[in-house]
């Protein structure tokens, strides 16, 4: 039997999961002509981060980064009850997988260093991680909706830039 979901009543096939973070799992989901992502918010605690309600902070987040010119995966939809959130699907390689493929561009930093000059002019930081970052045709897409008050400290020079490379902190977090 497949697995199915729904959000606000339509029903969509379970392909893959693509992923959890600290706000839900990540769904990969068919609906017979069109792939989507489709994210349940989960209630796991998390040791280091403070949540408010999860998807209303999602649902700002997408509107604050989306007024900053951040390119991100279009909000389709919002399904309150049962805390889902159905997105656009950026297909593509995830900085991540590049950087263990040892296929990282310029580019890709250049184009993160843009995003950074707009979230910091506007007082944000996002999660810089590098599976939250899918390449789709040579352009980055930011593909989470988390974002916060700037803090240096969580800024991109000081904490994202250190997994954008095979660096000590990629290798040791990675086995790498």
């Amino acid at each position: 039997m497949e697995e199915r979901m729904s959000a606000n009543g339509k029903e969509y096939e379970v392909r893959a999961l693509l992923g959890k973070g600290k706000g839900g799992y990540s769904y990969l989901v068919w609906d017979g002509e069109s792939q989507y992502v489709l994210k349940q918010i989960h209630h796991e605690p998390c040791d280091y981060y403070q949540f408010g309600d999860k998807l209303q902070s999602e649902r700002d987040a997408y509107r604050w980064l989306k007024q900053i010119g951040i390119r991100m995966p279009e909000l389709i939809e919002v399904d309150v009850e049962r805390e889902r959130i159905l997105k656009e699907y950026i297909e593509g390689s995830t900085i991540f997988e590049l950087v263990c493929q040892d296929r990282m561009q310029p580019a890709y930093l250049e184009q993160v260093q843009a995003m950074c000059a707009l979230l910091y002019a506007a007082n944000t930081n996002i999660d810089y991680y590098p599976t939250n970052f899918v390449v789709r045709e040579g352009e980055l897409f930011y593909i989470d909706y988390e974002c916060n008050q700037y803090m240096e400290k969580w800024n991109f020079e000081n904490w994202g830039v250190k997994y954008w490379s095979r660096t000590e902190e990629f290798l040791r977090c990675h086995g790498g």
